[in-house]
């Protein structure tokens, strides 16, 4: 394990005590994107937003998480586009403001992964590259690390360098072990399909609930947890839902394709670990790391995730300290490549 350096760059991120002071700046900002979509193979409506504020400039391409849309991204855009960089946003099938496939439009949902990459190569291809050039760098958090991560396997030549912020190497099962949770996982979801084709909640799980910031697993900043909170409260068609089996199966299915196909991947990666993840497995990060610094020496160095101490699983959305850091340490690596 290793901490984030101390390094002599300095850059200025929007701060929790000025960002409700900065709301107006950055929605006058948000005006000047491009907000579209795009049909997937299989004809579902793939939302994105681009910003092309700088001729010339790199491209800084965000993979968001797991119930998360483009909307939420306003102040990470907001301090990227201040830092010279354009920026592209995805909204993942099943998600955000993009199509969703089961009758019950709560539902957290994906048949396979694949159609996650599938729908990434058209938006990189057919979208960015077309407005925003060719100099990528892929920013993904979450789910959208593991997206990430299966589509550099398909695809090694798209990104300049990648910075993966708590990547979903692996859902964190606990307190099951995780030997014992993906063979129930695999089962209650082969069964489940024999008596539906809609998908049930995984045990526990429902429709969109708002979060109470007490004891919350995400972040420690309340600010910005509260505009969060009100962006998915006030905006009906963002609301998500827990997972479905499904979508379980789907996500054990490619922890099993990022290791299988490890070898494969030669953008150099840097995983940024949050300390006290609950949601995402810490341990499946510093695994991935070590395997993949074996076969690419320019990837995780040491071998090893870097490490925000303190940080919940939201990194980019955290107390300034440990966001500033987070941000910091993704723009020196894309600085240094």
């Amino acid at each position: 394990m290793i901490t984030a350096p101390t390094l002599a760059t300095t850059y200025s991120f929007s701060q929790e005590a000025n960002l409700i002071a900065a709301q107006p700046s950055i929605d006058q900002l948000w005006q000047k994107g491009v907000f579209a979509h795009f049909k997937s193979g299989d004809d579902l409506d793939i939302h994105y937003a681009l910003f092309n504020t700088h001729d010339d400039a790199a491209t800084i391409v965000v993979s968001p998480g797991r119930s998360e849309s483009y909307l939420k991204y306003k102040e990470l855009t907001y301090d990227l586009i201040n830092q010279g960089y354009n920026v592209a946003m995805i909204d993942h099938r099943g998600q955000g403001l993009s199509s969703r496939e089961l009758e019950d439009k709560e539902k957290g949902y994906v048949a396979d992964f694949q159609n996650y990459v599938d729908d990434f190569h058209i938006f990189i291809e057919q979208v960015v590259k077309q407005q925003l050039g060719n100099q990528l760098y892929l920013l993904a958090h979450s789910m959208g690390g593991n997206i990430g991560i299966l589509y550099m396997q398909q695809h090694p030549k798209t990104f300049v360098a990648a910075s993966l912020s708590s990547p979903m190497i692996a859902i964190n099962a606990d307190p099951a072990p995780a030997w014992l949770a993906a063979p129930l996982i695999q089962s209650s979801h082969f069964f489940n399909t024999l008596f539906t084709d809609q998908s049930s909640y995984f045990i526990g799980h429902g429709g969109f609930k708002e979060k109470q910031f007490t004891n919350n697993d995400l972040m420690h900043s309340k600010v910005r947890f509260d505009i969060f909170q009100t962006l998915y409260k006030q905006t009906k068609k963002i609301q998500l839902g827990g997972v479905t089996l499904a979508w379980l199966d789907a996500a054990i299915a490619s922890d099993k394709a990022i290791f299988a196909n490890i070898k494969q991947l030669s953008t150099p990666i840097m995983v940024m670990q949050a300390e006290l993840d609950t949601v995402v497995s810490n341990e499946k990060q510093d695994e991935f790391c070590q395997q993949l610094h074996q076969h690419h020496a320019d990837s995780c160095i040491n071998g090893k995730a870097v490490v925000i101490k303190g940080a919940k699983h939201e990194l980019l959305f955290e107390s300034d300290a440990m966001r500033n850091q987070s941000l910091t340490t993704t723009l020196d690596w894309f600085n240094k490549h």
